[in-house]
């Protein structure tokens, strides 16, 4: 396909960082990546670039945060030569491609959910979407239906299900007075604890813990941004131990 408008939307929903959303590429050397990196989106598009490097067409644009949330969010990319309008729930962000040529030029397939190994670098370090995606349209094609009816040819659909798995795991919500207080294990010598967190505040009280038999404690907080750790240790001459990340 040699194109020189497109239009391409798809909702998405995951609770994962990292994973291509759609790839597209060409033997001129053009490319379409859309892809999630650090929970944010960033698109990649290059209309073409000269041999000589005097004509430099790739383009980056990044948009979003904490796009790992599992809620569904909605892309809409608009292109016109190298006219672009990219549309994150109902934010838009306009911006034109480097370069000098106009047309989107794909003669390889394009996927959706991860891209295949082309055995250059770029292809080998990127993750597959992990997540659900509903209403893919590319140029007017509703990709979902056609490939629930399996009327996608040539195409590839591996381990495909057509229905939306919700995440095992349940989070919860704590507002500033709120807290949560969890028995402890008596005579055992290990300390073990692991959760995942999100917030906007730069201070708070993430846990804390008394040793048995007055040995000590352990406590971890978010500090201006940074999370520490204290653990105190008593009846020892270095009797206190932080760790700051």
């Amino acid at each position: 396909m040699k194109t020189l408008k497109d239009v391409i939307s798809l909702k998405f929903k995951t609770s994962e960082s990292e994973g291509v959303i759609f790839h597209g590429e060409g033997q001129q050397g053009d490319y379409i990546t859309l892809e999630l990196k650090k929970a944010k989106l960033v698109l990649n598009l290059n209309l073409g670039s000269n041999q000589l490097g005097s004509i430099f067409g790739h383009t980056s644009v990044t948009t979003g945060s904490l796009l790992d949330d599992h809620h569904w969010h909605s892309i809409i990319i608009e292109r016109h030569g190298r006219n672009i309008n990219l549309t994150l729930d109902r934010h838009m962000q306009h911006f034109r491609t480097n370069g000098e040529f106009d047309y989107l030029d794909l003669d390889y397939e394009i996927t959706f959910g991860g891209m295949p190994f082309s055995g250059k670098p770029s292809s080998n370090s990127r993750k597959n979407f992990k997540g659900c995606m509903e209403s893919i349209n590319y140029n007017g094609n509703n990709i979902t239906d056609l490939a629930k009816r399996k009327k996608l040819e040539p195409s590839n659909v591996g381990n495909l299900s057509f229905s939306c798995v919700e995440p095992h795991t349940v989070p919860v919500f704590f507002n500033a007075t709120s807290y949560l207080e969890v028995p402890g294990r008596p005579s055992q010598d290990l300390f073990s604890v692991s959760f995942f967190f999100r917030t906007w505040n730069p201070n708070g009280l993430l846990l804390f813990s008394n040793f048995a038999e007055d040995l000590g404690n352990v406590e971890i907080d978010i500090n201006e941004g940074k999370v520490s750790v204290h653990i105190n240790v008593t009846h020892v001459k270095k009797n206190r131990i932080d760790i700051s990340s």
